[in-house]
């Protein structure tokens, strides 16, 4: 349980650290940081959910009608691409007309993301620690005959995987906090310039980025550490494409 609550921590603790980090230097958009907050859950959590209910299999692995996984994997990673830019292209176009500064991008990013980390990988942390205080005190199978068996089995699969996977689970979040505000940046690029084949560039990107988690879920990748080392280099390759967007922001100046 611990490794559970060190992922917790973690997924509350680097978005809040970037809070600060933006406060500190004077960037960090409260307006923009709500609207991304907002766009993530409004977008990612209900619309696009709506979709998967309508088109993937129950099981979450496949697409109704087809047992084809490049299929699957198609859809996962457009869908996300797709739903998420679209979502930060109407946030940035209708709701902050007044907030199109480097800054508010950072900000927006950081909303997005950071909701996306709570919701997650904080979340995910809550309910792993309450499945796992149900096992100590010997209720799990009591609370497990209410529930569906392949649900069952996914609990026990995550209960008895081993601790480092929370503490990966938590860095990838940081890894995906930092690709979000680069999405951010270039949407709000686009904006700033009136091209929306900016947000076509974002949405091809983050479907891109999304196909290989989406590989492992399938197994056509089999080693967690191949995905989260494509991650990673994603993540800098973010922070390198977000220091040369403030430069190309300040220009608008």
């Amino acid at each position: 349980m611990f490794w559970m609550f060190i992922q917790l921590f973690l997924s509350l603790f680097v978005p809040f650290a970037l809070i600060i980090y933006g406060r500190k230097k004077g960037w960090l958009s409260w307006k923009a940081f709500g609207v991304g907050m907002l766009i993530f859950v409004l977008f990612s959590q209900v619309l696009e959910k709506i979709v998967h209910i309508l088109v993937m299999d129950p099981s979450g692995t496949s697409l109704k009608g087809t047992d084809n996984v490049w299929a699957f994997v198609a859809y996962g990673a457009l869908a996300a691409g797709v739903f998420e830019e679209i979502g930060r292209y109407i946030g940035f176009r209708f709701m902050l007309k007044n907030h199109r500064t480097f800054g508010d991008g950072l900000s927006f990013g950081i909303g997005h993301g950071g909701m996306e980390a709570v919701l997650i990988g904080g979340l995910s942390a809550v309910n792993m620690m309450v499945m796992s205080h149900l096992v100590q005190t010997g209720q799990f199978e009591q609370v497990a005959s209410s529930l569906p068996a392949t649900q069952v089995e996914m609990l026990k699969t995550m209960l008895n995987q081993p601790d480092w996977v929370y503490v990966l689970g938590s860095i990838e979040r940081m890894f995906a906090i930092a690709i979000h505000m680069a999405l951010s940046l270039l949407v709000l690029y686009g904006v700033r310039k009136g091209q929306f084949r900016y947000v076509v560039y974002a949405i091809f990107i983050h479907a891109l980025i999304d196909v290989v988690p989406a590989l492992y879920q399938v197994k056509i990748i089999s080693n967690v550490w191949t995905v989260e080392t494509l991650l990673a280099f994603i993540a800098i390759a973010s922070l390198v494409f977000i220091r040369r967007m403030s430069e190309k922001f300040h220009c608008f100046s």
